[in-house]
């Protein structure tokens, strides 16, 4: 599913926060729109299927209806058959590349090359 950029951002503040109101997120968010505005892009997602709320007295918590880990994945794959031809390969060549990683990263990242070059992946 598409989310626009302000979508998207909304998004973002209820996964770091993992449950929030329409004042929550509005707090999180650079260069807000009105409450009004954020209300209704919260109940357009809702509308979407990515959030979900309950009441709590006169206010609305809304969560996100997919888990993190799982949208983490969607995205990932998204960008990577956006911008790279669907080759994680290439993606992540370009973020080693491109990126000044930390020693202990780069020995993650061997590690896990190693472990899937034992699995046959």
């Amino acid at each position: 599913m598409e989310l626009g950029k302000r979508e998207r951002q909304i998004m973002d503040a209820v996964y770091r926060l993992g449950h929030a109101t329409v004042a929550e997120v509005r707090a999180e968010l650079s260069d807000a729109p009105s409450y009004s505005a954020v209300r209704g892009m919260m109940r357009f997602l809702e509308d979407k299927g990515q959030l979900r709320h309950v009441q709590d007295g006169v206010r609305y918590v809304y969560q996100p209806t997919v888990a993190p880990a799982k949208a983490r994945k969607s995205a990932m794959e998204k960008l990577v058959h956006t911008f790279f031809g669907g080759s994680a390969g290439e993606a992540v060549a370009a973020l080693i590349e491109d990126a000044n990683l930390p020693e202990g990263d780069l020995d993650r990242l061997q590690t896990l090359i190693d472990k899937a070059r034992k699995e046959g992946r």
